[in-house]
């Protein structure tokens, strides 16, 4: 066995093959061949590794050991490797030899002629002796020879026809280490032809060696000279207008991907064909590039852009400012609040909205109807069905205590203005009423109806506080010690900025105040933007290691909202569940029910 180490300096040279974009020059390769028994790589039949490590198309280490493979060689495998038992008896064993080439191997990117065959039987004796398989970064040179050589060149692409082809110094012999020494020249020779495919790059090289169209080959050149850093990319049509919007903590990068492989969404490849140009908008930090995104695309519309589109169209459930108030969807927030109105929202889903509709009005004896009623009805109008089931107060007839009505009125108010408890304990209560009476389906939809009615009147609590706030400044580390910092108003981003590693960050700060967005609020509870907008800046701002630098005034919510009561019924699937079983044995479809893991299911705030 030889084992030749790398000198030590060359391992402060070696980058990492995360980094998208590394030089194949900059790139230590590790080209590897294997003799074996035959079969399958699971049967980790090894018989011989040879490697050699280059940087720089020079060699900085070799490996070479013969390997016993734990069972007999058959003969003509020894015929034509040459390796006999006896040759293997005392060589070390698969387990081994494995272990010995990753540890030479380290973080190299493998490289292998028919790499499938030789990285199959290493990644099989891994998987049968239990050790971790690395997962570099593969290279296979046939793969690389079909692509970059013509036919009238080369009748096939075995090594010993390449090694002919291009007069490699060392032929192969069926011996792992003349082999590998083989496809290193071979490697060599055909990184020198994919100069002229505009291959320079690990990057570049995958996307030749990937299955991708050749539009999407040739388009690729799109991704030349943008920006490697935070900030959206806008790709757009021979007339300028937008057909995609993304956003990317590495523009260039993530552009790239674009045209390989990795890219697999047809309507994305239909956007590539009809794609001239990547427009890029570099941003200071990768939230600053998100809300950017989607202010573009709810204003531009892009057609191959589905999230988002719509994040303006949102509708809210109203208690209406009118002398007999009653609950409706609306799609516009007045400035009514004075006069009674209430909001609850925002709903993406109309029939949400109508869900919460019936919890509260399954609690809380509003008026359903929609007739126009006066302050003080002056003929006798009969009560309806709900008002002699006692589910309405009855503003209609002229019998109605107008003081009570407003009572019942107010009592919602306070249902939808993050006081949930009243409303959980009823529909709770009707749920175990209905389980009892196996009734298992109508529980179920009360359920998920009380569900939407707990998720809504805490997401418009949380929306409130962020949108009635006119100042709200934000910090968070970056990972080489600098700050992001965020300027908030009214639940609209106002401006964003870095303060670099060991400068003083207050004097920023002050000027990133002093130079944000002027932003007028909105109509409370919504904020100033868009409501997936204050949504995302909730957040940033809940997320690990942010710090709230100064804000106008104290940011608070409802006890009821966030508090004990509510904390204990948020998930409303868990709780019922449980309830029905207690009551009756069984789930609200009937089923058997068997106790939940904690925190199986969980409410989604938005």
């Amino acid at each position: 066995m030889t084992v030749t180490n790398p000198p030590s300096a060359l391992a402060a040279t070696q980058l990492s093959l995360s980094d998208l974009g590394t030089q194949l020059s900059d790139c230590v390769f590790v080209i590897v061949d294997l003799e074996t028994t035959g079969g399958a790589g699971i049967d980790a039949g090894i018989t011989e590794i040879g490697a050699v490590k280059v940087h720089g198309g020079e060699v900085i280490g070799e490996f070479t050991t013969l390997v016993n493979p734990g069972s007999p060689i058959p003969p003509f495998i020894a015929t034509l490797t040459g390796i006999t038992d006896s040759m293997v008896s005392g060589s070390p064993g698969v387990q081994t030899a494995v272990s010995m080439f990753l540890d030479f191997a380290g973080e190299c990117v493998f490289v292998a002629h028919n790499a499938p065959y030789d990285i199959g039987f290493l990644k099989g004796a891994c998987t049968k002796f239990d050790i971790a398989w690395p997962n570099n970064k593969v290279i296979d040179t046939v793969r690389i020879a079909r692509l970059a050589l013509h036919r009238d060149e080369v009748r096939n692409c075995k090594l010993a026809t390449l090694s002919s082809f291009f007069r490699t110094e060392v032929q192969p012999t069926h011996r792992a280490f003349d082999d590998a020494r083989a496809t290193t020249d071979v490697m060599h020779r055909l990184f020198e032809r994919l100069g002229n495919y505009g291959v320079h790059t690990l990057e570049d090289l995958n996307a030749f060696t990937s299955r991708v169209s050749d539009v999407q080959r040739n388009k690729k050149g799109l991704a030349d000279g943008l920006p490697a850093k935070p900030g959206v990319y806008i790709f757009e049509d021979p007339q300028g207008r937008p057909l995609y919007i993304g956003t990317s903590k590495n523009i260039r990068n993530r552009v790239r991907t674009y045209f390989t492989a990795a890219e697999t969404r047809r309507r994305m490849s239909e956007m590539i064909e009809i794609a001239q140009q990547v427009r890029p908008i570099v941003c200071s930090t990768i939230l600053e590039a998100k809300i950017r995104e989607l202010r573009l695309i709810v204003s531009e519309q892009p057609r191959y852009n589905r999230r988002s589109r719509a994040a303006d169209s949102v509708s809210w459930v109203k208690l209406t400012a009118e002398p007999a108030p009653r609950l409706i969807i609306t799609k516009e927030i007045k400035d009514d609040s004075e006069f009674g109105a209430r909001y609850i929202g925002p709903f993406t889903s109309r029939g949400a909205a109508n869900s919460v509709i019936d919890v509260i009005n399954g609690t809380i004896a509003l008026r359903t109807c929609t007739s126009k009623i006066a302050a003080q009805p002056r003929t006798h109008i009969p009560g309806c069905v709900r008002a002699e089931l006692g589910k309405c107060a009855a503003p209609c007839t002229r019998e109605h205590d107008r003081e009570l009505y407003l009572q019942v009125v107010n009592h919602a108010g306070v249902s939808m203005s993050g006081s949930t408890s009243t409303v959980v304990a009823h529909i709770t209560k009707l749920m175990e009423t209905l389980a009892a009476a196996e009734r298992f389906e109508e529980a179920a939809m009360w359920r998920e109806a009380l569900g939407n009615y707990v998720n809504a009147v805490f997401r418009t609590e949380r929306l409130r506080w962020i949108a009635t706030t006119s100042e709200l400044v934000a910090a968070q580390n970056t990972i080489d010690g600098g700050w992001e910092i965020h300027v908030i108003r009214y639940g609209r981003l106002a401006a964003a900025g870095v303060v670099e590693p060991g400068f003083d960050p207050w004097p920023h700060v002050a000027a990133l105040v002093a130079s944000a967005e002027f932003v007028e609020p909105g109509i409370e509870p919504a904020p100033a933007g868009v409501t997936e907008e204050a949504f995302d800046l909730l957040r940033w701002l809940e997320s690990d290691g942010v710090r709230l630098v100064a804000s106008s005034h104290d940011l608070s919510m409802p006890i009821d909202c966030g508090g004990k009561e509510t904390i204990q019924l948020l998930d409303v699937r868990r709780v019922v569940g449980e309830r029905l079983a207690a009551v009756t044995g069984h789930g609200p479809t009937g089923r058997p029910v068997g106790p939940r893991a904690p925190g199986a299911t969980r409410i989604a705030y938005f």
